[in-house]
């Protein structure tokens, strides 16, 4: 399991009875998580007295419960800074575990920086929500393309590049369906050194396209090749869905890319440490090639 070990502003601190106990910060959130099938006893004071807490309702779907939680607040990644605040199904607008990934993916765009100064490396990245991948990549050197179907999620994303100093950066934000917007590139000629995924498992693109991630991602890994340029650095799927399993997502992108462009791919799953007992939280799955 790759695991995102490196954070220092946030923390799974327990997990109990389908919910973690987190510190995002200055402030501590319950929130529920379908991996937490034990039931461990709830020792640490943090659970009588977070300053959030999402309820997940027998129906679907949820409320959030308020005890001393601002509407927005930030929290830090060694030199990137995100906006957070709580929304829509328990989330917080950032995906922790994704760290393990932007450090991978940016130490190849560091490495392909030092070996040729002059080089601009194209990253795409596709789903690409709030920008957390997005910032990573400008970090580290890269020209970005950042597509999502959500208006707001494109504004939350030119947010958090703002408080990470890079508002001036080569970040070039698109909403759109990422089908459509590929297939327009490839009509275009445009080429990339490296794509990020993290496509949903449901989805609705701006104008009602329907995603479904087991009928359409093969054949959208497979359509994303044509825009890897000639000599691309790496590709990053990622994915929360559970039917989707590391070995098939590695599988995807051993015949697709791999036998194109040789090099190596490698899946597992990514997870956060637990403070209070040592284990490792799984938290969803990626496929990674890479030119080396």
């Amino acid at each position: 399991m790759w695991i995102a070990d490196g954070w220092k502003d946030y923390s799974v601190i327990d997990t109990s009875s389908g919910e973690k106990l987190e510190r995002w910060g200055d402030y501590i959130l319950v929130r529920p998580d379908p991996q937490v099938i034990w039931h461990t006893p709830k020792k640490d004071k943090g659970w009588k007295k977070p300053n959030a807490h999402y309820h997940r309702s027998n129906r679907g779907g949820g409320e959030w419960e308020f005890f001393d939680l601002p509407a927005q607040w930030q929290i830090h990644y060694n030199d990137l800074t995100f906006n957070l605040k709580p929304f829509n199904f328990k989330h917080t607008g950032l995906f922790p575990e994704q760290a393990v990934n932007w450090e991978w993916f940016g130490a190849k765009i560091r490495e392909a920086k030092a070996a040729e100064p002059d080089r601009e490396i194209k990253v795409l990245n596709l789903f690409a929500y709030t920008g957390g991948a997005t910032v990573a990549a400008a970090k580290a050197g890269a020209a970005v393309t950042h597509v999502d179907a959500s208006k707001g999620m494109v504004t939350w994303a030119k947010e958090n590049a703002a408080s990470s100093g890079l508002a001036d950066a080569p970040i070039r934000y698109i909403v759109d369906d990422c089908i459509k917007f590929v297939e327009r590139e490839i009509r275009r000629g445009k080429t990339y050194d490296g794509i990020i995924m993290d496509p949903p498992s449901y989805g609705r693109g701006p104008k009602g396209e329907i995603w479904k991630i087991e009928n359409q991602i093969y054949d959208f890994v497979k359509l994303c090749t044509k825009v890897l340029s000639k000599e691309p650095l790496f590709f990053l799927l990622n994915s929360y869905t559970t039917g989707l399993q590391p070995a098939a997502m590695g599988y995807m992108l051993g015949t697709e890319i791999q036998k194109n462009f040789g090099g190596v791919v490698r899946a597992d799953e990514i997870g956060l440490p637990v403070k209070n007992t040592g284990l490792v939280l799984p938290c969803g799955a990626a496929a990674r090639w890479s030119n080396n």
